[in-house]
């Protein structure tokens, strides 16, 4: 089932890049008593989500955050060590936390995958984004297949 407005995030463990290497942490306590903007790529250093997803919300922090939003994270079914790669190489520190979900065990849990197999990316995250107050999804922007509108930085900033 397909996580909604007004749910609470169901509980996982994702895996936070950090500057000293991956860190595990329950989403229960990543989302707890603050605001999160949650944007799912399909995937780290991928044309989309290298060229325009992600530089709309490192240019957006600020506003973002300026707007309520705590922290701004990206998640992608990819290891620890590629969302601290793509991390760096845009260099998202203090603007964009990257949580990976290297086995695709969140975006299973909230119902967003997809099938990339013909891609060669076997299943992963469903292009989205979403706000979550402490742990309860009140916003949920999904992208049709090959869209990329109402997931963007742009389209969040008007929700806040």
């Amino acid at each position: 089932m397909t996580v909604s407005v007004g749910d609470k995030l169901p509980s996982t463990t994702i895996v936070k890049a950090t500057e000293n290497g991956p860190e595990a942490v329950s989403s229960d306590e990543f989302f707890a008593g603050r605001k999160v903007a949650l944007v799912a790529v399909p995937g780290a250093f991928t044309p989309t989500c290298s060229a325009r997803h992600l530089p709309g919300f490192l240019d957006k922090a600020e506003e973002i955050k300026a707007k309520g939003v705590d922290e701004i994270a990206f998640t992608s079914v990819n290891d620890a060590f590629v969302m601290g790669a793509w991390g760096k190489a845009n260099e998202a520190a203090g603007k964009v936390t990257m949580l990976a979900d290297g086995n695709g065990d969140f975006a299973k849990a909230v119902g967003l995958t997809m099938d990339g197999s013909k891609f060669g990316m076997g299943e992963r995250s469903q292009r989205y984004s979403m706000i979550v107050d402490d742990g309860v999804v009140t916003e949920l922007n999904v992208e049709a297949p090959g869209e990329f509108n109402v997931s963007s930085a742009e389209h969040l900033l008007e929700q806040l």
